[in-house]
């Protein structure tokens, strides 16, 4: 898994236990409807740390908390080095 779809992962799992709209999240975040369909589609290939801190942001959480979750274990993520 890429670090792109961890993050699509975690959104779409964030927004399933906080009953939350995708158009609800867009309006808290600012972030453009089409960039977030990308970035939930995992077509979208340059999450950038700005965006993690909107998204986080936008569940009314920290950065280190979106983070926390087991999808972000290196051992999850197909990381070249």
């Amino acid at each position: 898994m890429t670090v792109n779809d961890a993050v699509a992962n975690r959104v779409l799992t964030l927004m399933h236990d906080r009953q939350m709209t995708q158009y609800r999240l867009e309006q808290i975040t600012g972030i453009a409807h089409g960039a977030m369909d990308r970035i939930l589609s995992g077509t979208n290939k340059t999450v950038t740390l700005t965006t993690c801190y909107k998204l986080a942001m936008g569940f009314d959480m920290s950065i280190n908390e979106f983070f926390s979750d087991e999808v972000f274990k290196l051992t999850n993520l197909d990381i070249e080095y």
